[in-house]
């Protein structure tokens, strides 16, 4: 009887089928074996799937490269998971593109109650390192379960992961080629420490080159896997504002870190928040307070003291929305009777104060 990884594996190596046609197909066949067995005319009836594909389907060496990678990942160690797998991950799950298979090494729980991932730029500054290690820090004092995701890249990403590795909070780096090498090769120690408090995922199999390409692919990864994408540093044209993109069209929280208007490496970040497709943030609280995670740290007498106080004299733009639920700044407006200048200064404030958050079309929620 054949492994059925043999067939699971092979299908991510058909060329010409990609994730969204590989789903299709298990659906219409309704297990991955059947994909291998059905006869050409039976296959070419399939949306999608003429002449070329089928016969692409049914040559031979694609289940011996299946055969051959299967055997590979046996002997290093490295699982892989399947679609319909109970080991596949809940949040990538839900993603319309998610990869019909991955591997991985290491000692990965992608499903733990809370996931970040902690993107930015390659040529980080000292102001960018210094927030991803505090806001890192900050947040392991809160939830010692949080899971940190990065791509194990120069910059934003490996502070990330040693930042987490350094808090005893455990880290998964997305990788954008196959697990026969570690990219860069000068993250191989901190690669190795992270099999032990986390591991290294990628849908790409053994002999897959760091290409450009991958590294656009693999992202979807990185913000299907997370409650929240955070991105520290950017330019205004950096990879990571292709994650922050993915995160946001999966209905995804995006939260940033704002920077100078003339600061190259803050530009992207600065772009996310102008148009609304990220969250300001400037510390953890704020990101907490944003994504209403409780606390495992029990709030002393004098902030609930404040809390209630604070209750008692709330904003009126915090009672409005309060009661209203989400409204638009227009709306708003008109129910304060206050012009829309000082409504928008008010709001900008109450953002930076981490009590509401922006939201698409120039909508606002409260945080809290």
């Amino acid at each position: 009887m054949t492994d059925k990884r043999i067939y699971q594996i092979g299908l991510t190596m058909i060329n010409g089928v990609g994730d969204i046609l590989a789903h299709h197909l298990l659906e219409s066949l309704g297990n991955e074996e059947a994909i291998f067995t059905e006869k050409k005319s039976q296959l070419e009836k399939i949306t999608g799937i003429g002449p070329t594909l089928s016969t692409e389907i049914l040559r031979a060496d694609v289940l011996q490269k299946a055969e051959k990678e299967l055997t590979f990942i046996e002997k290093n160690k490295i699982d892989c998971h399947f679609y319909t797998d109970s080991t596949y991950p809940h949040r990538l799950k839900q993603c319309e593109d998610a990869p019909i298979l991955f591997y991985s090494k290491g000692n990965i729980k992608p499903d733990v109650q809370r996931v970040i991932s902690v993107v930015g730029t390659r040529n980080a500054t000292t102001y960018g390192k210094d927030l991803t290690e505090s806001l890192i820090r900050d947040l392991a004092l809160h939830f010692p379960d949080l899971l940190v995701l990065s791509g194990l890249a120069y910059g934003i990403d490996i502070c990330a992961h040693r930042s987490a590795l350094q808090n005893q909070l455990p880290t998964i780096g997305v990788l954008a080629h196959g697990l026969d090498r570690i990219y860069p090769a000068i993250h191989r120690n901190t690669a190795i420490e992270m099999l032990q408090q986390g591991g290294l995922i990628t849908d790409f199999p053994s002999g897959t080159n760091p290409d450009k390409q991958n590294f656009i692919k693999r992202n979807r990864i990185v913000a299907g896997l997370s409650d929240a994408t955070l991105v520290v540093e950017s330019s205004s044209k950096g990879g990571s504002l292709i994650t922050a993109d993915i995160a946001f069209s999966y209905g995804r929280d995006v939260y940033c870190f704002p920077g100078r208007v003339a600061d190259e490496q803050s530009k992207g970040c600065n772009k996310l928040i102008r148009e609304n497709k990220a969250g300001l943030i400037t510390c953890a609280a704020d990101l907490i307070a944003a994504l209403r995670w409780e606390s495992n740290e029990s709030p002393s007498s004098n902030v609930q003291h404040s809390l209630a106080f604070e209750e008692e004299n709330a904003h009126p733009i915090v009672t409005l929305l309060k009661e209203k639920g989400e409204l638009h700044v227009n709306q708003m407006a008109i129910a304060l009777n206050i012009p829309i200048r000082n409504l928008t200064t008010q709001l900008f404030e109450l953002e930076m104060e981490g009590k509401i958050k922006t939201m698409p079309g120039g909508m606002f929620r409260l945080v809290r």
